[in-house]
């Protein structure tokens, strides 16, 4: 058998079929796929539907913590978890380069696979491309995931309201720095590992508790104060953040240090901020601390009031104060 991935993979023929018979189909197999349909017929509650798509280029596409087809399952997860959503079904697209060898797809699509079955997710249907080798080593995913809402109200930035509290789900800035020092081949005492992860059971715990959820954002590219800056300006609302209480890695800081990054804008895969009432504060803390993922859970300010200035402001240990602004440009590129 060929290991590298030849044009002939994508181009529908033979070769695109033992692809899909020896790699895609034991792997993801399910009643819905088997039928090798253009696309799925799917069993959904009569509810609400949340539709997502997201698409991942990282490089490299194994690094500590994870692999392209990890977080591309977590990632669209995590993306249907934000809006308050039960995932079901999810797609699969792939963009494979030629001489990538199937036996790092092979392994790609075993870590999606459990991903997937953790969650009780089924990937249902998908599409596979081939283009012309440059390095032999690129492959892009496209998942795109189906959920059914879980909240008794819309969960969205237009439910932020004055006196929310601002909790964050853990430390920040680990997937940026794990994927920068794999690619400088950097080593610390304590090893840097992404936080990829699926936020799907803590999000559920949440809700089945009965926490008034308002709105929660997951911390991907831009980091945490791109998404503070977003949230802000969308709810038109003035949040406050107390600098003190984020809590950043050794290891992180280090390599933030080392590589000139500031925490606050490196990406994450495995975190988020959620706006809920102050009277639930400690209840909504102690149900994230259950979980491995929110050890580190804490509150991290509050929405002031409405604004015709909208901003998230930062307070530091001595009182001074700093706008947060939008990350300009690309801080690490190709990291999701």
């Amino acid at each position: 058998m060929i290991n590298g991935i030849t044009l002939a993979h994508g181009s529908g023929g033979k070769r695109t079929s033992q692809l899909i018979e020896n790699i895609f189909l034991p792997a993801f197999r399910n009643d819905k796929l088997d039928q090798l349909h253009d696309g799925a017929l799917l069993d959904i509650p009569a509810n609400q539907i949340v539709f997502t798509t997201d698409s991942y280029v990282v490089q490299p596409v194994f690094f500590p913590g994870g692999d392209i087809g990890k977080l591309a399952v977590t990632g669209t997860l995590n993306d249907l978890a934000m809006c308050g959503a039960k995932p079901y079904y999810l797609s699969c697209s792939f963009i494979i380069e030629e001489g990538f060898l199937q036996s790092d797809l092979k392994r790609i699509v075993e870590s999606m696979k459990k991903e997937a079955d953790m969650n009780s997710v089924q990937i249902v249907t998908g599409d596979t491309k081939v283009i012309e080798r440059q390095t032999g080593a690129n492959i892009f995913i496209n998942t795109s995931g189906i959920g059914i809402s879980m909240a008794k109200k819309s969960i969205h930035p237009g439910r932020i309201q004055k006196g929310d509290r601002i909790l964050l789900s853990g430390d920040i800035g680990r997937h940026g720095m794990a994927i920068m020092a794999k690619r400088e081949g950097l080593e610390f005492s304590s090893p840097l590992m992404s936080d990829c992860c699926s936020l799907v059971p803590m999000i559920e715990s949440l809700l089945c508790l009965g926490i008034e959820v308002h709105c929660l954002r997951d911390l991907t590219r831009g980091g945490l104060a791109t998404a503070l800056v977003e949230l802000a300006e969308t709810s038109k609302m003035e949040l406050r953040i107390l600098e003190n209480e984020i809590y950043v890695s050794e290891a992180v800081d280090s390599a933030c240090e080392i590589l000139g990054f500031d925490p606050l804008y490196v990406a994450n895969e495995g975190r988020f901020v959620a706006f809920i009432p102050k009277d639930q504060e400690n209840s909504a803390l102690q149900a994230m601390r259950l979980f491995s993922e929110g050890r580190e859970a804490r509150m991290i300010g509050e929405v002031v009031d409405r604004s015709e200035r909208p901003s998230a402001i930062l307070k530091n240990s001595f009182g001074t104060e700093r706008y947060l602004y939008r990350m300009v440009g690309d801080q690490l590129p190709r990291i999701c």
